[in-house]
């Protein structure tokens, strides 16, 4: 087994069974955790820009963090549903190379897993609203944080293994774009650590070439063979997904997040903000508050 999948692990925010309606229909939804469903009555579908998958009973669903997404109830659907954080020693997500809404179908297990989980965790329902422009704020999530914190430590293994459990039926070669591609090499998962950990300091090409010791020409056309990414897109990538982390979870200032992202100045995050999510910081945050 390999040991890199256990340098992630998770904080789960919300565990809930509900019966949604007509009235769950939401569009340009991007959250900084994950999302699981498990359906078993009802109609429904999840989209993310490039494909409409079906919400019907008997599948498990998966939307990784940072993964546009629109969410819509035809009549009826009743949904079991995780929400949780991942975090990890690199900075390197499960689901690096795959921020897309993913299918499968249900297995017994899983559905004991899902049941499971909210037995554990009482109380971690939503229960304000089923709109995330209501329920994704600051004050809730450090509200959900601090019960994990309040929560036996035999139960948060417990909740780790039973996600990582569901986790791992999306993590096979049918799941994955690319599945023939050969794995990453570890100079380039080296190089995608660093820049992870070291996103509000100077980043350039050539110190990652070096870092790899290798010529920046072909590190630069190794990371894109392996990541789909050149190493400056990618740099700003995650620069973007942290700063939506911080606009999401914090009352940080923009003029504060775009230095501790890795940002030179106030007008070029904001640029780099919008051409990547379409939407400028503040219009970001005025979704995200529901304003």
């Amino acid at each position: 087994m390999s040991k890199s999948i256990l340098r992630n692990w998770f904080s789960i925010l919300h565990v809930d069974y509900v019966k949604l309606n007509h009235h769950w229909n939401y569009k340009g939804i991007i959250s900084p955790y994950y999302r699981l469903y498990y359906i078993d009555s009802g109609e429904g579908s999840v989209s993310d820009g490039e494909q409409n998958l079906k919400l019907e009973p008997g599948f498990i669903y998966l939307i990784p963090s940072f993964t546009l997404c629109n969410l819509n109830c035809v009549s009826n659907l009743g949904q079991f549903f995780i929400q949780f954080f991942e975090e990890s020693a690199d900075g390197i997500s499960l689901f690096q190379n795959n921020r897309c809404a993913m299918k499968v179908p249900a297995c017994d297990s899983d559905i004991k897993n899902f049941k499971q989980l909210l037995a554990i965790n009482p109380g971690r329902g939503i229960n304000r609203s089923d709109n995330p422009k209501v329920y994704e704020k600051n004050i809730y999530y450090k509200e959900y944080q601090e019960l994990n914190n309040q929560t036996h430590a035999a139960k948060n293994l417990e909740t780790q293994g039973i996600i990582l459990q569901l986790l791992s039926r999306f993590l096979g070669p049918e799941t994955f774009k690319n599945p023939k591609e050969s794995p990453i090499p570890s100079k380039i998962l080296a190089a995608m650590s660093y820049v992870q950990i070291n996103l509000k300091n100077n980043l350039s090409v050539i110190d990652l070439a070096q870092r790899a010791n290798q010529h920046p020409d072909y590190f630069s056309r190794q990371f894109l063979k392996h990541t789909g990414e050149r190493p400056n897109s990618f740099i700003n990538s995650k620069r973007i997904e942290r700063a939506q982390y911080l606009i999401t979870t914090t009352a940080m200032s923009y003029a504060e997040i775009a230095p501790e992202t890795g940002f030179e100045s106030l007008p070029y995050f904001s640029r780099m903000f919008k051409k990547t999510t379409g939407l400028t910081p503040g219009a970001y945050r005025e979704r995200i508050n529901g304003i």
